[in-house]
Formats: C-alpha cells, structure tokens, sequence
C-alpha cells in the first residue's frame, strides 16, 4: 500500500463529497454518506497498475460510477478536466472524458469488502486504464475545469496523462500538448 502522507484517522460524522467548479447549476453539489451511499452503485472487475511497476489485476470494485456522479452533478458544456481533490490537499488531474469512462468508479469495496482506511476508505477513485495515482485514496471533492491544471504528483514530475500502456510516468516523456506548461 502506497500512499503520501499518513492515513486519515476520522470516521464518517462529518464527511461529504463536494462537486465545484464550472458546474452546469453554477451551484455547489454535496453528498453526506447516506446521501452518497444512495447513489445507484455498480461493480466493475479491472486491474490498477501502479507507477512502481506492480499491478493488481482483476478486482472487483464497487461504489458509484463516476458516469452516475456527472448526472447527479452536470459539469457546465465548458468543462474539459476534473480536479479529484482528496485529504491533506492531495489532488489528481484527468480529462473529462477519462473521468468519465465506463470504468471509472468512486469506489467503496474491493473484492466484496469494505475498503481499509489504508486502502483509501471510505472513498477512493479508480480509473483503471490510468496509473494509480490518478485514482486517489480519501475522497473529498471533484471540481469541473474548464482548462488543465496539474495535480499534486504532476507538479512534482509526473506525466500528466499518466496512460501505463505507454509507461508514462514522467514529465519529460510529455510530448506537446500533453498538459499545461509546468
């Protein structure tokens, strides 16, 4: 289990999950945990590659999609990018459309089980065709872009794309156009 920072010690009084930003409402959207666990929840069996070179292949996630938070939440036709904002200021950027695949889930159990707070409980994102670290543990936000703007581990030499079929791991394999000027 990898991971910056320590591991959150709180418990769920007082936890929410906030969209901001360019929301097509122009308003703020906020789930309690009931609120979210009402949310329509889905499983979805993929792999999550980590940028050190290790997979964990087939699991089976479930939580909610993010497809089902979109519309929930509509971003505003101008967005272009999610920023998923996590505890201790943590935050992983992606396009739209990556956050939007058919796979990509708010995930609250593995393999039939409740996450472990190492594992990012009560909520983490899993994007699967993305590395790992786009997929955050502690889940506290998602706010809609309407341009790209660096994570926490792009701002420290990361790829911004981050796709593990083409090994991008790092920033100077970026090629131009693959994210904003660092």
């Amino acid at each position: 289990m990898l991971h910056y920072g320590p591991v959150p010690k709180k418990g769920l009084d007082g936890w929410d999950l906030q969209v901001f930003g360019r929301t097509a409402s122009g308003h703020q959207t906020r789930w309690d945990w009931d609120a979210f666990q009402a949310l329509p929840r889905t499983q979805v069996r993929a792999d999550l590659h980590c940028v050190t070179k290790f997979s964990i292949l087939d699991c089976a996630w479930t939580g909610v999609a993010t497809t089902a938070l979109l519309a929930a939440a509509p971003p505003a036709k101008a967005v272009t990018h999610v920023m998923v904002w996590a505890e201790f200021g943590y935050s992983a950027n992606m396009t739209l459309a990556d956050f939007a695949s058919r796979q990509a889930l708010l995930v609250t159990h593995r393999d039939g089980e409740p996450l472990s707070a190492e594992h990012g409980a009560p909520l983490r994102l899993v994007v699967p065709h993305l590395y790992a670290w786009k997929g955050p543990k502690w889940v506290r936000a998602v706010e809609y872009l309407a341009e790209d703007r660096r994570g926490f581990w792009e701002e420290r030499g990361y790829h911004n794309r981050a796709d593990p079929w083409r090994e991008e791991r790092y920033a100077y394999q970026e090629g131009d156009g693959n994210g904003p000027p660092r």
